[in-house]
């Protein structure tokens, strides 16, 4: 299958986006997936296994600040930990062993894992699973945004490596915590305030109150 850009231009204007239209049951490979978002910079998109894509929408505010404090806070662990760790935000799509390209809000790579990579690998999707991995659910539970897909999504990750996997549930000021040994299952810290990364990732924590009062 060859993916072509549209015959004729179309016209935007700075307060129009042109939506993103894909025929049902439509799939990909991960080659074809990246002209599709090259050709739609404005679309936040993602693959599934099958090659079937997902259309995220844009988080509310509440989400979108909280995710950048997220951000923020994991950063500064990562760097007061001492390990070498390179930080991704959500916009950063991983090629998983199985074939998706999944974003997660935010994640960490093993700087010698990412080193390995050439720099071909290092501009497009980065083609590993996070060692550490971060999502941050909305308010309501419908969408890929929501706590049933992101359980799936976290369960994706857990199979194609991710050595941990934190699901933050502000609502409930609650978190799931996804380790390589954990069957398919996240373990729920209730009233959670804190998070250590263990043995894992020595020194690296966070703590949650900053998101959890947005």
């Amino acid at each position: 299958m060859t993916l072509a850009p549209p015959s004729r231009a179309i016209d935007r204007t700075d307060d129009a986006l042109v939506p993103l239209l894909l025929p049902d049951g439509l799939k990909l490979t991960a080659e074809q997936f990246a002209a599709v978002c090259h050709a739609n910079p404005d679309a936040v998109l993602e693959l599934d296994a099958s090659g079937h894509v997902i259309h995220m929408t844009p988080t509310g505010g509440e989400t979108g600040a909280r995710n950048g404090t997220l951000l923020i806070l994991l950063g500064l662990a990562a760097r007061s930990s001492g390990l070498a760790l390179k930080l991704f935000d959500s916009s950063s799509g991983f090629r998983l062993p199985d074939g998706s390209v999944l974003s997660p809000d935010a994640s960490l790579v093993r700087q010698e894992r990412w080193e390995a990579l050439t720099p071909e690998e290092r501009r497009g999707f980065t083609p590993l699973c996070p060692d550490l991995v971060v999502e941050l659910a909305s308010p309501s539970d419908e969408g890929p945004r929501g706590l049933s897909a992101l359980r799936e999504k976290m369960n994706r990750y857990q199979a194609n490596g991710a050595q941990l996997g934190w699901l933050l549930i502000p609502e409930q000021q609650a978190v799931e915590v996804w380790s390589a040994s954990g069957g398919g299952n996240g373990q729920r810290l209730a009233d959670a305030t804190r998070l250590d990364a263990g043995p894992l990732f020595h020194g690296l924590q966070i703590e949650l109150q900053d998101i959890w009062r947005v």
